[in-house]
């Protein structure tokens, strides 16, 4: 018989050599061909993934279905599982016959139709086969709803054999298929980059003005890059969030029912024991062997050490979720806090003890904000670059005095004219005055090669300057650490 934890198994033209640099440059960057080709990628196995998902929960809740003994809960089962292969039936359409409206642009690969209509798989007739018996499932009265009802055994069965198997083999399918797309996706973009190349040599040697050119290309190519790379960063989290959401909040929410069992079962035992005091030799043998007093004591526990960490991964899923919001076309009302929270536990490996140093400890004091107008995916990034900066330069104080104050201080407060400000400060080694004055400078960077880009600190003042109509200040001196003070309007219109 299929076990809980199997149940709830879930889950990157040619161009005239005439044309000028920066345009030659921009076809590099193809953005909506290779955030296309990825939402279809992600669309394809998300929703694969989701039907794999539901042949496990069905084949779970019809479990529960025939060992419940209240018509309450029942009821509450037919009605999960008629929604379950409402939604199964739904997706299973959408994959063969390509619904836009869930980012499926082209029609399955002929692998991809072998897999469900020819053999060895037929998984268009297994999965059509297994909604039918869970349908026929639902409507067997309650009196005849048995351990051996063969639509049950079906279920069982299919849920733990070739349909699993079927579903693991599409769902491998579509992720070859996503990376061979996306690796012609990027194939092309070089091809693109290597021309444009030539292009932009070919033009250099015409072009009046050479030096202003080479510089705004580099920055324009160090800024599309930077994009990128946070826009596959928010993408990978939001992903990760999708995946691991849905079996972390079916541990959660049975958590408190096991709970409950488990006092149940702990106090009939108790019943027991005091109802039966003598048992035979055999059962006191046992009881022995299994150490039934520490269990007693233990069991508690263990339940109590699962609910918090079932409660930590739900904090880590919605910072992750917080911070993976990358739509900057719309502004929107954010809680600065969550925003610096979000941050704070997405870096908390970074500020736990090392070998060569000990905890960097993070106080916050928070102020009354009200809900700030901002992008939220950018601010996010503003507040990982300055909580990172101030990371390593307490790293790099911890090297040079292993006994030196590890502290990061975050506190909020409301400025003047309707404005709030945020200052991040480190106890760390201070700052110079000549770097202070190049500190927000494109590829200015005073960290060893490969550390560090210079375009940090140069994006978060373009976010809070020129994006939100923000300030950023430092104040800093040698051996006395670095404060970054931030104010930002509470409405930007």
């Amino acid at each position: 018989m299929m076990t809980i934890s199997s149940a709830s198994r879930s889950y990157t033209h040619s161009v005239e050599s005439e044309v000028l640099p920066i345009v030659a440059f921009k076809n590099y960057f193809n953005l909506e061909e290779i955030m296309t080709a990825r939402k279809i990628s992600a669309a394809l196995i998300n929703v694969s993934g989701r039907q794999r998902m539901l042949s496990q929960k069905t084949a779970f809740f019809c479990l529960r279905l025939v060992g419940s003994r209240q018509g309450a809960e029942r009821e509450q089962l037919r009605a999960d599982l008629r929604e379950a292969i409402a939604l199964m039936e739904k997706s299973h359409s959408a994959l063969i016959h390509t619904d836009s409206s869930i980012n499926l642009l082209t029609p399955p690969s002929a692998t991809v139709k072998a897999m469900y209509f020819e053999a060895p798989l037929y998984l268009d007739k297994q999965v059509r086969e297994y909604i039918d018996r869970i349908k026929a499932l639902v409507q067997v009265p309650d009196a005849e709803l048995r351990a051996d009802n063969p639509h049950l055994l079906y279920i069982i069965e299919a849920a733990d054999g070739d349909l699993l198997k079927a579903f693991d083999a599409v769902v491998s399918q579509y992720q070859q298929e996503g990376e061979t797309e996306q690796f012609e996706v990027n194939l092309r973009q070089v091809e693109l980059y290597q021309e444009s190349c030539t292009a932009t040599a070919a033009s250099i040697a015409k072009a009046s003005e050479l030096d202003r050119t080479l510089c705004e290309l580099k920055e324009t190519q160090a800024q599309l890059l930077h994009s990128e790379k946070m826009s596959s960063l928010g993408e990978l989290m939001a992903s990760i969030v999708h995946e691991i959401n849905n079996p972390v909040s079916f541990i959660y929410g049975n958590l408190s029912h096991v709970e409950i069992y488990t006092q149940d079962l702990l106090h009939l035992l108790r019943l027991y024991q005091e109802k039966y005091p003598n048992p035979c030799q055999e059962i006191q043998a046992h009881i022995e062997e299994m150490e039934l007093d520490f269990l007693l004591e233990d069991l508690p526990k263990v339940m109590s050490s699962m609910q918090m960490g079932s409660e930590r991964i739900r904090e880590i899923v919605k910072s992750m979720q917080n911070f993976s919001r990358t739509d900057n076309s719309n502004m929107t009302l954010c809680d600065l806090h969550d925003s610096i929270d979000s941050t704070v536990l997405i870096l908390r490996s970074r500020l736990n003890a090392h070998k060569t140093r000990r905890d960097i400890q993070v106080v916050k004091d928070y102020g009354n904000l009200p809900p700030v107008e901002c992008y939220a995916g950018q601010l996010n990034q503003v507040f990982m670059n300055l909580i990172s900066n101030a990371i390593d330069a307490l790293e790099e104080a911890a090297e040079n005095q292993p006994d030196a104050s590890l502290k990061i201080s975050i506190r909020t407060e409301v400025a003047e004219f309707d404005r709030v400000r945020v200052r991040i400060a480190d106890t760390g080694s201070g700052i110079s005055a000549q770097v202070k004055e190049r500190m927000f400078e494109q590829f200015f960077t005073t960290k060893k090669i490969g550390k560090g880009t210079g375009l940090g600190l140069s994006i978060v003042y373009k976010i809070l300057v020129e994006n939100h109509r923000g300030m950023l200040r430092c104040e800093s001196e040698p051996g006395k650490g670095t404060e970054f003070i931030i104010e930002l309007p509470v409405q930007q219109t």
